[in-house]
């Protein structure tokens, strides 16, 4: 067979019910819309907004946050439809290898595979640098070279993102059944605060500081602020807030009544999490002028104690920190499972893709563990945080556009699923152009960054993976 038709051959969907069949599956739609809540709603909320607001958009923010929700919404009705369809581990990974073929399956997983790695970094390094400033009036401060990445300010590695993430590989190594009730929880609690924050925030709004809602558009040392122009750089830099649905899909081997659960798990989590942004972002441009949220960490606490509010300032960023946590576990989760799926078909070293006794991918998630900690313990790398934006970008594509390879084969050899991405053809591409015109506004240096992720992810499928698939020894 000669390298073209390799890279193109297809997995039976068949071959992965069966290889899949040994996970447990007890994952209800509760589990899912709390796994994608924990995930979507973390860092970002009370980060992103007041940041949007002071460089790109004021008080549109909020459009912003509603025109990157419709853009992922697309992409999450064609997310629905391929996990009611193929609910396969490794989600856009095990759906493009049968749809388009290996190769292609693998691109779009590694580029996946991007977000789900910086991700846990970011978002360990951004629970730490919260902790440590929650207990910093307590007089509790670590040394330098326990603080901070190797080379920033003295630092030798990020001790306590370490141990957050090094906690939630151990609360999902139990199972997913036991972490998913501890992320329910979590997430409760997180959703509370956030409440709580819009509640008191309403207090303290005021008018004039929503004026003018969409202030006149000016370049900037930034990029454009103000006019359709910021809007559209508040919509590229915000989107990565709604990428956590696809944390679902990677579970979708694990869930009960796939056909149901996944449809309502990743819509339903994406509806909940828009609402609570949108919510966040007009609270927090209405209590205090956007223009004082530029270079603020913690728009959310300067909020709510520039208005008086310092005891539920402390409580919000106090809840913050689990919240940061819950998104800890569910990038754990998908993350395991996403390489757990390159493993089973050869493309990584057969050992990530055995299960342990207990039926959980136990080696590959302290892989997924071991690395994601040694970025954010020992590697400043803020500079990649776009990469996640821009690695599931091309997975989000890949799904969209391959809606139309799926709806010929299902009812034959792919389940015909009940949930069915509406307005079919016209929803799909857009959902493709959508995606695309979000990854177009990224700034250059991250699709460089991704540029180099993919060479080495083709440099690996070319020396190791197309030689071990288990394809190729079916063959």
């Amino acid at each position: 067979m000669n390298f073209w038709k390799k890279m193109n051959r297809k997995e039976n969907p068949a071959i992965y019910q069966e290889k899949d069949g040994h996970l447990v599956r007890t994952l209800k739609v509760r589990d899912f819309l709390a796994l994608g809540v924990g995930t979507i709603v973390s860092t970002s909320i009370f980060t992103l907004p007041g940041e949007v607001a002071a460089l790109h958009a004021g008080p549109a923010v909020a459009i912003s946050c509603v025109i990157a929700s419709i853009v992922a919404g697309l992409v999450a009705f064609a997310y629905a439809e391929m996990a009611a369809a193929m609910p396969f581990a490794g989600s856009v990974y095990s759906w493009i290898n049968v749809i388009f073929g290996e190769f292609w399956g693998w691109i779009s997983g590694w580029a996946l595979l991007a977000e789900y790695l910086i991700g846990m970094a970011f978002i360990a390094s951004g629970l730490s640098a919260n902790f440590r400033a929650l207990i910093a009036p307590l007089g509790w401060q670590l040394p330098n070279a326990l603080a901070n990445p190797l080379g920033v300010n003295g630092g030798f590695f990020d001790l306590i993102a370490l141990i957050a993430i090094t906690l939630a590989a151990l609360i999902v190594s139990c199972g997913v059944s036991k972490a998913s009730k501890i992320e329910n929880v979590l997430v409760v609690t997180k959703v509370l605060a956030i409440l709580l924050f819009v509640v008191v925030g309403l207090t303290a709004v005021q008018k004039v500081n929503f004026i003018p809602f969409v202030p006149s558009y000016r370049p900037t040392s930034h990029g454009a602020f103000g006019g359709w122009q910021g809007i559209y750089a508040g919509v590229s830099m915000i989107y990565i807030s709604f990428l956590g649905f696809d944390t679902i899909a990677s579970n979708s081997a694990e869930a009960v009544n796939p056909q149901k659960t996944m449809p309502r798990g990743i819509i339903g989590s994406l509806l909940i999490s828009v609402a609570l942004f949108v919510a966040v972002s007009l609270v927090l441009v209405g209590m205090v002028p956007y223009q004082q949220y530029l270079n603020s960490a913690e728009p959310v606490g300067y909020a709510l104690r520039q208005t008086g509010h310092g005891m539920v300032a402390v409580i919000v960023q106090s809840v913050a920190v689990l919240g940061m946590f819950t998104a800890l576990i569910g990038l754990c989760l998908a993350s395991s499972r996403l390489i757990y799926s390159f493993g089973r078909d050869g493309m990584l070293p057969k050992k990530l893709g055995k299960l342990s006794a207990s039926r959980r991918p136990t080696c590959s998630l302290w892989t997924v563990a071991i690395i994601a900690i040694f970025i954010s313990a020992f590697i400043p790398f803020t500079f990649l945080t776009q990469l996640v934006s821009a690695g599931t970008l091309i997975a989000f594509m890949f799904v969209s556009i391959g809606i139309y390879r799926l709806r010929p084969r299902e009812g034959k050899d792919i389940t015909d699923p009940a949930f069915k991405m509406p307005w079919y053809p016209v929803l799909p591409f857009l959902a493709f152009l959508g995606s695309f015109a979000v990854f177009w506004g990224l700034d250059m240096q991250a699709k460089k960054y991704m540029f180099f992720w993919t060479i080495i992810g083709l440099i690996i499928y070319c020396f190791y993976g197309i030689r071990h698939s288990t394809m190729d020894k079916r063959n």
